[in-house]
């Protein structure tokens, strides 16, 4: 299951904003569920800009150690600037987005995830594929000819 910004933000986190504070229990909010789900025997993809490495790290403790992996998806700024699909960053440069990870709001880039994605070097597919073939070596899913 899919976990993300938009299925979160527009239900269980509704009440939440983008302040330091709301940042930090969106994402325990994210980690609780997920771990729901685990225990339900779902594959939980969780695709958040989670800014904070304690918070990463409190997620990660919800789970068993093998039941946890890290994809640090690494855009720097100004890629992630210019491919803006929804324009939320034309905003955050406005003024009209406060607390926005990147522009007003840090980002404390993994130390060491499992899985290192770069977005400038690898296609949605390649990436795609990396996170495939991660998930396969630590048995986690099957191998597909």
């Amino acid at each position: 299951y899919l976990l993300d910004g938009d299925n979160i933000r527009h239900g269980l986190s509704k009440d939440l904003g983008f302040t330091d504070a709301d940042r930090v229990e969106n994402i325990r909010r994210v980690g609780e569920v997920a771990r729901l789900m685990v225990d339900a025997g779902l594959i939980v993809l969780t695709a958040f800009i989670s800014p904070f490495r304690s918070e990463r790290a409190l997620a990660r403790s919800m789970v068993e150690d093998a039941e946890f992996i890290e994809i640090f998806v690494d855009t720097p700024l100004a890629v992630v600037e210019a491919r803006d699909p929804k324009g939320l960053y034309r905003k955050a440069r406005r003024g009209e987005l406060k607390n926005f990870t990147g522009i007003d709001s840090p980002y404390e880039a993994p130390q060491s995830p499992e899985l290192h994605l770069d977005t400038t070097t690898q296609s949605p597919e390649q990436a795609a594929r990396a996170i495939v073939a991660a998930l396969v070596a630590r048995g986690i899913v099957r191998a597909h000819d």
